[in-house]
């Protein structure tokens, strides 16, 4: 089996490839070192030729809903196109729980994508995960303020890059889905209190101040919308785990 990983090289693409070698099959890793741009769909047809499955794990350069529409939108539909050129069996795509309901922010430009796989000629399966350890990282900085931070109190199972791109793989060795995998941290937590521990353990002072108008993502959110269904595939990695290594 030929897979094709497309955005190799970031936190989740670099991860996927070693578990893929794991199980045995040729990986093609594909950035834009090598002169690659799902963008432009420049280098893209080359790329993936003779691709079995092309795992798509790009990400936009932001979380604004419309830089982020505008990248998934060009990107997913090339990648598409191309995979579909060559004959591709399986597609496989990560996005995030709450595509399917959130109805703002990043998880529209998630949604976009979503679309574009489900109206393709080529078979795929699409693999939501819950807000990865790092996220919680990214809320805490980018929700400082005078009076300290603000996070929404947001119900989260925080996943582990290395369970994601498990599942990733997992997903691109089997058969195709036509539909969601959704993978999940193996703990429920409150978004603001694991901000609170991590800046604890990073040493960054002041309070976390639970805020139900902050966003994420770009978005206001319900205190569950970040929650997975019963169905989940849930990792191993837990939040505590993750601060030890930091």
């Amino acid at each position: 089996m030929r897979v094709v990983v497309i955005g190799a090289t970031g936190l989740i693409g670099s991860r996927t490839v070693a578990r893929l070698r794991d199980h045995g099959v040729e990986v093609v890793p594909v950035s834009r070192a090598d002169a690659v741009d799902v963008r432009t769909g420049q280098g893209l047809g080359r790329a993936v030729r003779g691709a079995e499955v092309v795992v798509d794990v790009t990400d936009a350069p932001s979380r604004d809903q419309t830089v982020s529409t505008q990248f998934f939108t060009a990107s997913t539909g090339h990648l598409l196109k191309a995979a579909a050129a060559a004959g591709a069996e399986h597609y496989v795509a990560l996005s995030v729980v709450g595509a399917d309901r959130v109805e703002a922010g990043y998880f529209r430009a998630k949604a976009a994508q979503e679309n574009l796989a489900r109206h393709s000629t080529v078979p795929y399966t699409l693999v939501r995960a819950t807000p990865f350890h790092e996220s919680v990282e990214a809320v805490a900085t980018q929700g400082a303020r005078h009076d300290g931070v603000h996070v929404p109190p947001l119900l989260v199972r925080p996943v582990s890059a290395d369970d994601v791109a498990a599942a990733l793989a997992h997903a691109a060795v089997g058969l195709p889905r036509f539909g969601v995998l959704e993978v999940a941290g193996p703990e429920e937590l409150r978004l603001d209190e694991a901000a609170g521990e991590l800046l604890a353990v990073l040493g960054r002072g002041g309070p976390v101040v639970p805020d139900v108008h902050a966003t994420f993502f770009g978005a206001m959110l319900g205190q569950r919308a970040l929650l997975p269904g019963p169905g989940a595939h849930l990792g191993r990695k837990t939040f505590a785990e993750w601060l030890k290594s930091r």
